[in-house]
């Protein structure tokens, strides 16, 4: 799950013109894109829901592609929206690109599964950086891949490292690193994030920044790593530490995650869940719910005609 976004990202009010939330993604241009043909194949059947771009893919079905990419050397991102995100790219073309140009974008957001679903291209299930980082890890270990963490306040990443170590005893570790709040516009901060992170040589990459922070640091360290796999994780690196609370599965599959975390943290939360999100992910269900109507009235009257 992704971190809030930074506070200058505008919120969608309700004048904010709604775009098409679901639509078929043309395929794109042979050899296109760093991931080569397995990439683009993915591309080819995106969906466009909240108004970015998503692979249907369920979790399984990432790992397999991320390990798949690995072992023939070839590196990418992996993004995953969840309603917070998206309402931020309807805000900013930059934050858009940034997810739709990722090799992965899965959905981490019940609203996005369920407004695909009314719109009859459903998105199998919610892919979660939280769930990722022990699934990828887990084919990691098993494959003997070097895996990497940035993020999260000091000791924390240390800490998910003991508990992803204690799961997968076979897993390797290059490194982990927490640098410090604003280092991506420390010319030196940034040089020795990317020194340790070259210098580590990893195949699999979790960066714990929150979106679009993690995700504009991963645009500027791929070239080092060409043949690693990044994936933009929020708090996932938190959770697996066990320094915050993640709820219980059966609120995430009911789309109810983010009250648990407005419980458990409200005075940070409140704005962000009830005053912005909760609107835009209002609008983006009845907005498909419309369409799904509508496009089976004109269904119905045109096969009278």
């Amino acid at each position: 799950m992704a971190e809030p976004v930074q506070a200058r990202t505008a919120a969608v009010g309700p004048a904010t013109p709604v775009r098409p939330w679901l639509e078929a993604v043309p395929a794109p241009v042979a050899g296109a894109g760093v991931a080569g043909a397995g990439v683009a194949a993915v591309r080819a059947g995106r969906v466009r829901v909240g108004g970015v771009l998503l692979d249907p893919l369920t979790e399984a079905q990432v790992v397999a592609r991320v390990t798949a990419a690995i072992e023939r050397g070839t590196g990418g991102h992996v993004v995953t929206p969840n309603v917070d995100i998206c309402r931020a790219a309807a805000c900013d073309p930059s934050l858009r690109a940034l997810i739709d140009t990722a090799e992965l974008a899965v959905a981490d957001g019940m609203p996005l599964v369920w407004a695909s679903r009314l719109l009859g291209r459903p998105l199998p299930e919610r892919v979660t950086g939280a769930d990722l980082i022990w699934s990828l890890t887990g084919a990691a270990a098993a494959r003997g891949l070097p895996v990497y963490l940035i993020g999260g306040p000091p000791g924390v990443a240390e800490a998910a490292r003991d508990a992803l170590r204690g799961r997968y005893p076979g897993l390797v570790v290059a490194g982990v690193h927490a640098p410090p709040y604003g280092f991506e516009t420390d010319p030196a901060a940034l040089a020795e994030v990317r020194g340790r992170l070259v210098a580590a040589r990893p195949s699999l990459v979790f960066v714990g920044l929150g979106f679009p922070r993690q995700d504009r640091l991963i645009a500027q360290l791929r070239a080092d790593l060409p043949g690693a796999w990044f994936v933009g994780c929020g708090a996932a690196i938190a959770f697996a530490a066990g320094s915050v609370r993640r709820a219980p599965g059966w609120m995430g599959d009911h789309g109810l995650e983010w009250l648990f975390r407005l419980i458990g943290e409200p005075q940070r939360l409140a704005r962000r869940y009830l005053v912005d999100d909760l609107p835009f992910a209002l609008r983006l269900l009845s907005g498909a719910l419309l369409r799904r109507v509508f496009g089976r009235a004109r269904q119905k009257w045109g096969s009278r005609s």
